[in-house]
C-alpha cells in the first residue's frame, strides 16, 4: 500500500512538471513567442543571473495608472521576497483614475489579479490576460449591468481599458512570465493601482475623486503590504471586498 501511494505521488507531481515544462514548449510553436525569445531572452538571462536569479523563478506585476507604470518583480522559487527587475512605461492611457464600473466606460480596472491568459496569436502582438472581473468587480457593478472583461497587457500602442506596452516590451513581460509558468508559478500576481498608495498620495487624490476614497483604502493596505515584505500579501475577495489575511 505504501509502495502504491508513494508510485501515485511520484507520477502525479512528474505529470504536474511535465506540463509546466510543456507550456514553454508549446508557446515556442508560435511564431511571435519564437521572435520574442530569438531577440530577447540572452540579453534577458544576462540580467536574471546580474540580480542573483535562477533558472526557476516567480514573477509578480505591479502597476500604476497615473505614474504609467508597470513594474515585474522576480524572485527564485526558494526565496522569500520579491525584488524590482524591471520597470516599463505605458505607451497609452484610458480612462482615467478610479477602477472601471461597466463595460464600455474606457476604464482600465483596480484592484488585484493574477494572469489568466496567453495569448501568442494576439491583435495586440502579444497579450496577457487577467482574471477581470472579479467578485470584487462584480460586487461594485451590482446586478443588471456588465462590468466588461477581456482585460490584457498587450503591444502595440492603443487601449480601451488595457494597458498597452509596445511590441518590443511586451515581449521582454510575456516571456518572462512564460518562464515563471513553466517553472511551475501557478498564478501571477497583476496589482493594479490608480498611483502609489502613499499617505500623500491617498490624500492628494481622495479630496479630487472623494467617492473613490473608500475603495483606495482598501487597495492600499495591499499596497503598504506589499512595499514592507516584498511578498504576495495573501490578498483574498470576501464578500464583495478585498482583505489582507
Amino acid at each position: 500500500m505504501k509502495l502504491t501511494l508513494f508510485t501515485l505521488l511520484l507520477s502525479l507531481t512528474l505529470m504536474s512538471a511535465t506540463a509546466q515544462t510543456n507550456f514553454k514548449v508549446q508557446q515556442l510553436k508560435f511564431n511571435r513567442v519564437k521572435t520574442a525569445y530569438n531577440e530577447k531572452w540572452t540579453v534577458l538571462k544576462q540580467f536574471l543571473k546580474a540580480g542573483g536569479i535562477g533558472d526557476e523563478f516567480s514573477m509578480l506585476i505591479n502597476a500604476y495608472k497615473t505614474e504609467g507604470k508597470l513594474e515585474v518583480w522576480l524572485k527564485n522559487r526558494k526565496d522569500k521576497t520579491y525584488n524590482l527587475f524591471r520597470t516599463y512605461d505605458f505607451c497609452e492611457h484610458s480612462g482615467t483614475i478610479g477602477p472601471k464600473l461597466y463595460e464600455g466606460d474606457g476604464q482600465t480596472p483596480e484592484g488585484f489579479y493574477h494572469i489568466t491568459a496567453f495569448n501568442p496569436m494576439s491583435n495586440f502582438y502579444l497579450s496577457l490576460g487577467i482574471n477581470f472581473p472579479n467578485s470584487v468587480d462584480y460586487a461594485r457593478t451590482g446586478k443588471g449591468r456588465s462590468p466588461g472583461s477581456d482585460i490584457y497587457i498587450h503591444g502595440n500602442c492603443v487601449t480601451v481599458g488595457c494597458i498597452p506596452l509596445t511590441d518590443e516590451k511586451i515581449k521582454e513581460v510575456y516571456i518572462l512570465a512564460v518562464e515563471a509558468k513553466n517553472a511551475g508559478q501557478e498564478r501571477i500576481p497583476v496589482n493594479i493601482y490608480p498611483f502609489k498608495l502613499t499617505d500623500g498620495n491617498l490624500k492628494k487624490y481622495a479630496a479630487q475623486f472623494p467617492k473613490q476614497a473608500g475603495f483606495w483604502k482598501t487597495l492600499q493596505a495591499g499596497y503598504l503590504a506589499f512595499e514592507k515584505e516584498k511578498n504576495s500579501s495573501g490578498i483574498v475577495e470576501v464578500k464583495g471586498k478585498y482583505l489582507i489575511r
